[in-house]
């Protein structure tokens, strides 16, 4: 697949954040759903005065009620327009966005990025509290209320189970003609000191429902229900468990997105897009 910039255009980084208490997901959709994707479109055509709206690519689709802190996207704008609008165009973009949307950063991206297929990881926050009395009010909207007292040492040892690279059939909302094998580089647990459980997950990339699910699993594991082995049995077997709940979605944040360096780019790219397969477990 050719991912060429059209001539006389120029591919333009965003950086950007935003609460997805308010939003149906990421991505536009059919029926006048509010989304983060349509907003900023929408925006960035009124503020350059486009006939045509711009497309934009993101790093990762978040479901609605996900929110993001760092998210990261790209769009191909004519050049005339860039150079036309490249200094105030953040500003406007302020006055015209949604206050439960923010654009960070605009700049000129390097040769051969692309905001999805050259990413090599992305990092999540799920925050969860076992107090008793609930969450703090103002959190509410960002961190999920557990009813049972949770073990975070048993959260971890569970968690170590899972990372490398796997099938993660057992763990993902399956789609046609799309790979549940990923490579999971990080999945911890802390307890700060507000009680708030805050875990960290990071992987080459992530199907749908995965983070969730996991989260899922790992409270299982937290509240006694099951033991610290239980969530690698699950990912062995390959199906899905019905024990395995997918945790509300107002506790996960897309914290950060990762890149190789600029002349790694273009590789990165074209490796994203091959359909992966895990080694065979023999030969012969």
């Amino acid at each position: 697949m050719s991912d060429e910039v059209q001539p006389g255009h120029v591919r333009i980084r965003l950086d950007l954040s935003y609460d997805g208490s308010d939003f149906h997901g990421w991505a536009k959709q059919a029926g006048g759903r509010r989304t983060v994707q349509g907003e900023i479109e929408d925006a960035l055509r009124t503020v350059t005065r486009s006939k045509e709206t711009p497309e934009l690519t993101v790093a990762g689709r978040t479901d609605a009620g996900v929110h993001a802190r760092g998210q990261v996207a790209h769009v191909d704008l004519p050049g005339e327009l860039w150079a036309e609008h490249r200094e105030k165009l953040l500003k406007r973009l302020a006055g015209r966005l949604p206050k439960d949307v923010r654009v960070w950063r605009l700049a000129e991206a390097p040769a051969g990025f692309n905001a999805r297929f050259s990413a090599i990881w992305r990092r999540y926050a799920y925050r969860v509290t076992d107090n008793p009395g609930g969450v703090d009010p103002l959190l509410r909207g960002h961190v999920l209320w557990h009813d049972w007292p949770l073990d975070v040492d048993a959260m971890n040892e569970a968690a170590r189970a899972l990372l490398g690279e796997h099938d993660f059939a057992a763990y993902c909302k399956r789609r046609e003609g799309a790979t549940t094998i990923r490579t999971l580089q990080e999945l911890s647990l802390v307890r700060g000191a507000d009680g708030v459980v805050t875990a960290t997950v990071r992987a080459d990339a992530f199907c749908h429902n995965m983070v969730r699910s996991l989260i899922g699993a790992l409270l299982f594991v937290g509240d006694g229900h099951r033991g610290p082995e239980w969530p690698g049995k699950v990912l062995a077997a390959g199906v899905r468990d019905s024990a395995v709940h997918v945790v509300r979605p107002h506790g996960l944040t897309l914290e950060e997105v990762g890149y190789p360096a600029d002349e790694l780019l273009a590789a990165r790219n074209k490796e994203a897009r091959n359909r992966r397969s895990l080694p065979s477990a023999g030969c012969c």
